[in-house]
């Protein structure tokens, strides 16, 4: 039994075959680590990004798609793929060095779709005027824009210094899919608040409210402590203890029991790059934990969209009114 709606089946469906991901570095910064709205960035992010760093090394756009074509020739078998804006913030800063940055993109062998790693207060009318526009002109099947909410609480977004509130996620999301564009949603388990940890509650009031908003996919995240980060410190105060391995299970279980049941699921828990990882110790067994998160959902027999609909609704301590931006 498929216990949710896998992002490698939706591809499938989608493209009649597989297609793989090719990260790419565009140089972009993010207003929390520039100076726009912060130098000191997310309470969980690590200061060099999470990127490939291949752009530091020289190489352009279309050099690092032919290095990652390389690497996926010689498994074989794939000849379509999607590229991937990952580090940072990649629609911060002007809509011309966006433009530009598309602009690279252009004849690169074997893309079909675009995904776009940005946050919702880095998008304006003129930048998702572009990526419409854009995603015709490169004969592209999707374009996701890839958006971090973490959480629908707005006293937690506040306390992890996100810069923006849940409001903006939903005004950035419905203006995003008026143009035709996919959105995902960027989720998290574990958050600090102010009064110590998000819990169970926090993360079905997010997807609660994920689910009454035109986003089509989902990446769940544990919450992990990185080197150089702020959570770092107060993970070394004593401050701040992440979720043991045990709870993210089954607050993830619970969380896609809420899950429409037609969202497609990208991610269920994530993945430290090499060496960043300082806390906890199960999150960077990538196999031990794969097979945890399986192995759970089949004893508990929990099945996406289980608990969704209308009984499921929306939490009350947040709200979903649109301010009415971009239109």
């Amino acid at each position: 039994m498929k216990r949710f709606h896998a992002l490698s089946t939706h591809l499938r469906q989608l493209f009649g075959g597989r297609v793989l991901k090719i990260p790419l570095d565009a140089g972009f910064s993010c207003p929390n680590r520039d100076g726009t709205l912060s130098v000191d960035g997310c309470v969980f992010c690590n200061p060099s990004g999470s990127g490939s760093g291949l752009l530091s090394q020289g190489l352009d756009i279309p050099a690092q798609w032919a290095f990652w074509r390389s690497v996926h020739a010689r498994r074989g078998g794939v000849e379509r793929y999607t590229a991937y804006l990952q580090s940072f913030s990649n629609t911060h800063g002007p809509v011309s060095r966006l433009a530009r940055t598309l602009d690279a993109l252009a004849g690169l062998p074997g893309l079909v779709a675009l995904s776009i790693g940005t946050r919702p207060d880095c998008l304006d009318s003129d930048k998702l005027d572009l990526l419409a526009e854009r995603r015709k002109a490169l004969g592209l099947a999707d374009l996701t824009l890839e958006l971090g909410l973490q959480s629908a609480d707005d006293a937690t977004l506040a306390h992890v210094g996100r810069g923006h509130d849940a409001a903006a996620f939903a005004d950035a999301a419905r203006a995003a899919a008026g143009r035709g564009l996919t959105v995902v949603a960027h989720v998290m388990a574990g958050l600090p608040t102010p009064g110590g940890r998000e819990g169970r509650g926090h993360l079905a009031a997010t997807v609660d409210f994920v689910n009454a908003l035109p986003v089509q996919g989902i990446k769940f995240h544990n919450v992990y402590v990185a080197r150089g980060t702020r959570l770092a410190r107060l993970h070394a105060q004593g401050e701040y203890e992440p979720l043991t391995r045990d709870e993210y299970l089954e607050q993830l279980g619970h969380a896609l029991e809420r899950l429409a049941p037609t969202t497609v699921v990208h991610r269920l828990n994530a993945n430290p790059a090499q060496g960043e990882l300082l806390a906890p110790a199960w999150a960077g067994n990538m196999r031990a934990l794969h097979n945890a998160v399986r192995a759970h959902l089949d004893a508990a027999d929990i099945r996406q969209g289980r608990l969704w609909g209308p009984a499921a609704g929306a939490s009350a301590w947040f709200s979903t009114e649109s301010k009415g931006e971009l239109p």
